[in-house]
């Protein structure tokens, strides 16, 4: 049997990129025997990307879908209304920008046929970056792989294949805190990796910024590592194991040398310095209740605009 295979494509204020992606991966998978279907997420678009998804789709060389969502929920629930929507024995998550290479689809089917559940691009080459960009991901992925007992591989991106099976395991993770790099390694299944050059983008600009990426960053690591939390219990005792060496000290001292007049600025800085360390473990505790707070809602992860979307158009 002919296996089917979803691309997933999240998108937000994309309306000029749709176009050229649609028409670059009907190029590669004409040759595929396979069974191919695209589906845009739109997260909430303020130009003309709906219209860019209807207008091509009556013209692709591959049936093409639509979800809408009804505001912007961001790209990591975007993604999971796609996988959630795909039909096919395998999803393809990708990005529009086309830094993500449709000729690596083929390759990914060859490896999925030789009984890999997850194929993953990894990059090799990411001169299309900054390297301030290049920089803080790799500081980000050894970071988490110190702290976190579930490994993320180096430079994989969302860009992979994945099976069913994975996709079904992936229904059960329903935490409204998504971190879908972590989620994807997190379920195991059989892995490979292929190496690619990332190029640049060619349509549109990035919606991330340095504090988007910050802030994505955190999401990560706290989603998946207790460390965090973990670390204050050594940092609390280091300060009191010196505080009981330094009260010995004093002791001492006034014993011996006698009583000495305390001075102002040693006091305000053991103040100063003892208040820092509070106000960031605080900080650090409220991070993860205010995760715990937006779990225990048990709001969806996204909304669909069912007036928008096209779920079943085209046929496969």
């Amino acid at each position: 049997m002919r296996p089917t295979v979803s691309i997933v494509v999240p998108v937000y204020d994309e309306a000029g990129a749709i176009e050229p992606f649609v028409a670059a991966v009907s190029a590669v998978v004409q040759g595929v025997d396979a069974d191919f279907e695209v589906i845009f997420v739109d997260d909430g678009s303020t130009d003309e990307t709906t219209e860019k998804v209807r207008t091509v789709s009556r013209r692709s060389g591959v049936p093409v879908r639509l979800v809408a969502l009804s505001r912007n929920f961001g790209k990591e629930a975007a993604l999971t209304a796609g996988i959630d929507a795909a039909r096919g024995n395998a999803v393809i998550p990708m990005d529009v920008d086309l830094q993500d290479p449709p000729e690596l689809i083929p390759q990914f089917i060859r490896k999925w046929r030789d009984g890999y559940k997850v194929v993953y691009g990894r990059r090799m080459d990411r001169a299309s970056d900054s390297w301030m960009k290049r920089s803080t991901a790799g500081a980000f992925y050894r970071l988490f792989n110190s702290m976190s007992q579930t490994d993320i591989p180096p430079n994989a991106g969302d860009f992979r294949l994945i099976d069913r099976a994975v996709v079904d395991a992936l229904h059960e993770y329903r935490e409204r805190t998504r971190f879908m790099k972590g989620l994807l390694s997190f379920v195991g299944f059989k892995t490979c990796h292929i190496d690619y050059s990332r190029p640049a983008r060619k349509v549109g600009r990035s919606k991330w910024n340095y504090w988007k990426l910050w802030n994505f960053a955190l999401d990560g690591i706290l989603s998946f590592s207790a460390v965090p939390l973990r670390v204050w219990t050594y940092v609390g005792a280091l300060i009191a194991g010196l505080s009981f060496l330094y009260a010995v000290f004093i002791v001492l001292t006034t014993i011996i040398v006698g009583t000495e007049v305390p001075g102002y600025a040693s006091i305000i800085t053991i103040i100063l310095f003892m208040g820092g360390i509070q106000l960031i473990s605080l900080g650090i505790l409220g991070e993860y209740i205010a995760r715990i707070f937006l779990e225990t809602k048990q709001r969806p992860i996204y909304t669909i605009d069912h007036s928008r979307s096209e779920l079943d158009s085209g046929p496969l």
